[in-house]
């Protein structure tokens, strides 16, 4: 018998007992979804091992040439007008590219005041973030700054996310791997679909307020759902993060005091400073500070790390990736606690509020300088100089006599 037949004849029977939680059928990565925005997806391999892919083997390609492009520049940055106006004509001119630019960047006095490139915005596209969808307008997307460009180009996407092309112009930089000394190879290249992809999975974040009419403002960039129910007033606020959630105290000069499910099963109480629930991605973030390990981003996993516990032997742990986590303030809880995602969109969670979290089948298809490998690497190497040491001088056959 030949190993391909002997290797179809392999199946998974799921034998869960009834009334169980089912995982959700998209788990990252790799990814069966391997598109992204509207014509870029990733180009199959058919050399796989046990259902998993080479990260070094995940290639973007177009099902149609990418016409549009959204460029996302940080806000209030002199630095980056130069390079943004640079990339804008290179976008339009040469490249005769839809480029949509969102309309707080031009009302900058540097941009709105250039006559010179004031012809040139003429033919943008704008848009903003509260109030107009780009989902299905953008084919790929260009970030000018730092890791915190990337964070926000997520938060404008809410289901399938445009390849993303970060260039590192801000203070850290993990997430942004290309420089912009050769800009218009890199985007050309791009553009012909020649680049290696990671895919960097978010966790799709439930929450759920009782009054929540009473309680803190909701912030824009978000998918709110009603349940109908005019006399409880419970809405459940959806949220897709890239990097991680993060439960604390917040002004409290009391511990944190909140209970952790998965999958319906209470797992522990966190008492301490707060938790962080991250994705690899968001594993060198907020997480690696509080003691975690770093997580490389191909990985499909969801990182528990408490904050400060109140016990020696609460350490970071690694779940699966699609379990449903959620978090609770615990009925003995002195005080309410706070929640952020990816450090955005602050609120207090009181008694009765519950945060769910499992992970997003819509990933960030972040595109590469050489590999995922490669780049994830050379980011800890670069930008944490982990393992970084004076190195051990040998021992001479003199040194070795004494």
């Amino acid at each position: 018998q030949s190993p391909r037949s002997a290797a179809s004849q392999l199946r998974v029977t799921d034998i869960s007992p009834p009334n169980t939680i089912m995982r959700p059928q998209s788990l990252h990565g790799p990814s069966p979804v391997t598109t992204f925005g509207p014509k870029a997806c990733m180009l199959q391999n058919p050399h796989t091992v046990m259902h998993i892919q080479d990260p070094a083997s995940q290639r973007l390609t177009w099902n149609k040439p990418p016409k549009s492009v959204l460029v996302i520049k940080k806000i209030r940055d002199a630095s980056l007008l130069q390079p943004f106006k640079e990339l804008c004509m290179f976008l339009t001119e040469m490249k005769d590219l839809i480029v949509y630019v969102e309309k707080k960047v031009l009302e900058d006095p540097a941009i709105s005041d250039d006559e010179n490139f004031g012809a040139i915005t003429k033919k943008f596209c704008t848009f903003r973030d509260d109030l107009d969808d780009i989902s299905n307008r953008v084919d790929f997307i260009i970030c000018l700054g730092g890791d915190g460009t990337l964070l926000y180009a997520s938060s404008l996407f809410q289901e399938s996310v445009p390849p993303v092309m970060a260039f590192h112009l801000g203070s850290l930089g993990f997430l942004t791997p290309f420089k912009f000394d050769t800009y218009q190879s890199q985007v050309t290249q791009i553009i012909e679909g020649n680049a290696a992809i990671v895919l960097r999975s978010r966790l799709k974040v439930r929450v759920l307020k009782e009054n929540c009419e009473k309680k803190a403002r909701v912030d824009d960039n978000c998918i709110i759902l009603t349940n109908g129910d005019v006399e409880s007033s419970r809405r459940a606020v959806q949220y897709q993060v890239l990097n991680e959630v993060v439960v604390d105290r917040g002004p409290s000069s009391y511990l944190s005091n909140v209970d952790l499910f998965l999958d319906g099963h209470l797992i522990t109480t966190v008492q301490g400073d707060g938790v962080i629930v991250s994705t690899p991605t968001g594993s060198t973030a907020y997480a690696v500070a509080a003691g975690a390990s770093m997580i490389h981003p191909n990985v499909p996993a969801i990182m528990i790390t408490p904050i400060c516990p109140h016990s020696l032997s609460f350490r970071p742990i690694v779940v699966p990736a699609g379990v449903e986590l959620k978090i609770m303030l615990s009925r003995e809880a002195r005080n309410t606690a706070w929640v952020s995602f990816d450090g955005r969109k602050r609120q207090e969670i009181c008694h009765g509020d519950s945060i769910t979290i499992t992970t997003s089948c819509f990933p960030v298809p972040s595109i590469c300088f050489r590999d995922p490998v490669n780049d994830w690497f050379e980011s800890l190497a670069q930008c944490l100089h982990w393992n970084v040491r004076k190195k051990q001088n040998y021992l001479s056959s003199e040194d070795e006599e004494f």
